[in-house]
């Protein structure tokens, strides 16, 4: 029998601790919308901060979430969800709290109930907004406890480079990988990349935009590339084929979980390597990528080191690595 449940939304804005630049935007706070769904007995929570480069903020999201109030109190499963909104975060927080719900009602952790392997923890980047060479390699050698790095740009190639050597000064035995968000043309990627091969760089993610992709046909590149904006859901998957190396996985781009290990299914079939990443959020938003991630090859889950106060309980970063257990979300324990 399906039970009826209530819908209570709730919308959030978490401060950073400082600014975060990226290629085009600084940003300040995160606002997220928080969605808790309950059958009166268990609850299963849902946090999500949008797309923010798709115009899918809070009321976007707080707005597509009304859309389907009446379906999701009447029971909708994950499976009908996926018909019921598009990809984005209005569907990741409501199919985030159906996997919590689930979880609680059957006493079966998230990962049995999506037939995986126990967790393991997982090393995790440490991300460096943009900045003055300087100031990235003092944050880099900041992150004392960090065996991963990824670096912002901003395609401003001389200075993306002097960021690059800066870091790898700073750690030279770290793993690093750049994300250069959009912010290069085809033209560029040569220097780009002479320069990523000489500062022992692992990863290049999304230098071109989205829409550009059939420039990358045929461009031989020694660095992986990793498709983000150019893949938002299972639907851009195979397209990546030819052109990128990786594809990175971010829940509030799929619209949640259940798309989310989809993706990272395909991707296999299709020879590519899986990454998960973070649009910025509490260790709430991190725990179903957390999932995710024990199926990928890199792990970006760093997001709650941005901000001023994160919920609790809260992920552990500990060398290097991120845990983060049943407590945080999914099945209840205590």
């Amino acid at each position: 029998m399906t039970l009826p449940l209530s819908l209570d939304l709730a919308i959030e804005s978490l401060p950073l601790a400082k600014p975060f630049r990226i290629s085009g935007h600084v940003f300040t706070d995160t606002p997220v919308v928080l969605v808790t769904l309950s059958d009166g007995t268990h609850s299963g929570r849902g946090e999500a901060s949008g797309v923010y480069y798709l115009g899918d903020d809070v009321p976007a999201m707080a707005a597509a979430i009304e859309s389907v109030r009446g379906a999701v109190k009447a029971g909708a499963t994950r499976e009908q969800l996926q018909t019921l909104l598009p990809a984005g975060g209005a569907r990741n927080a409501l199919d985030c709290a159906l996997w919590e719900l689930d979880a609680r009602r059957s006493g079966v952790p998230v990962w049995e109930v999506a037939g995986l392997a126990e967790p393991r923890p997982l090393r995790t980047t440490f991300t460096l907004g943009a900045d003055d060479p300087g100031v990235m390699a003092e944050g880099a050698r900041g992150y004392a406890q960090a065996r991963a790095l990824k670096l912002k740009l901003t395609g401003d190639l001389d200075l993306d480079i002097a960021r690059v050597q800066a870091v790898r000064a700073a750690r030279p035995e770290c793993w690093i990988g750049v994300d250069a968000n959009q912010g290069f043309a085809i033209g560029d990627l040569d220097k780009l990349v002479a320069a990523l091969v000489a500062a022992d760089v692992k990863l290049l993610e999304q230098p071109l935009a989205r829409g550009r992709e059939a420039d990358l046909t045929g461009y031989q590149c020694p660095i992986p590339i990793a498709a983000d904006e150019s893949a938002l859901t299972l639907a851009d998957v195979e397209g990546l084929v030819g052109r990128f190396d990786v594809v990175n996985i971010k829940l509030d781009k799929c619209g949640g979980l259940t798309e989310g290990l989809a993706i990272a299914q395909r991707a296999r079939e299709l020879g590519l390597g899986v990454m998960v990443g973070n649009m910025v959020g509490s260790s709430l938003a991190m725990a179903p990528a957390f999932i995710v991630g024990q199926l990928c090859d890199i792990v970006d889950l760093d997001g709650p080191i941005f901000l001023a106060d994160d919920r609790k309980p809260s992920i552990e970063y500990t060398g290097g690595d991120a845990w983060c257990g049943e407590a945080i979300w999914g099945r209840e324990v205590g």
